[in-house]
């Protein structure tokens, strides 16, 4: 798994934690990243985007609500939930390109969430995209 893929599942872990927990990003932070045998580079990754999606996630939620049609937010399995923050604050506040961040987003909701994830968190993300994209 690459160091981007990997900082990506960290950060999801620590943004599923805060909200598990109700906790504090730092000492979540603390430790469940900086415990972690990973690399320093990937760690330092996981880090800034757990920080900068907690602090996008007010805009995340916003869009998770608009964009999960015909669901409740809080019947959205927490991984779930914590994969789309991810996504949506590197979709809106990031470079990256759409395409990678969704592809990866996915991938990780194949391997840690509910067989119907991919396709939930697909249909979320790729209805967002093509919005912004018409509007843009």
């Amino acid at each position: 798994m690459g160091k981007r893929r990997t900082g990506r599942k960290l950060a999801m872990q620590v943004l599923y934690q805060i909200d598990y927990q109700n906790g504090n990003i730092d000492f979540i932070l603390d430790h469940h990243i900086e415990m972690s045998d990973y690399q320093p580079q990937t760690k330092e990754l996981a880090s800034q985007l757990a920080r900068m999606a907690w602090n996008h996630v007010e805009d995340s939620d916003q869009k998770i609500k608009e964009y999960a049609i015909d669901w409740e937010f809080d019947r959205i399995a927490p991984v779930d939930k914590a994969l789309l923050r991810l996504a949506f604050y590197e979709l809106m506040k990031t470079d990256v390109s759409k395409s990678i961040i969704i592809d990866e987003v996915i991938e990780l909701a194949k391997q840690y969430s509910s067989q119907e994830s991919p396709k939930f968190i697909n249909g979320i993300l790729g209805a967002y995209v093509e919005k912004e994209c018409l509007q843009g």
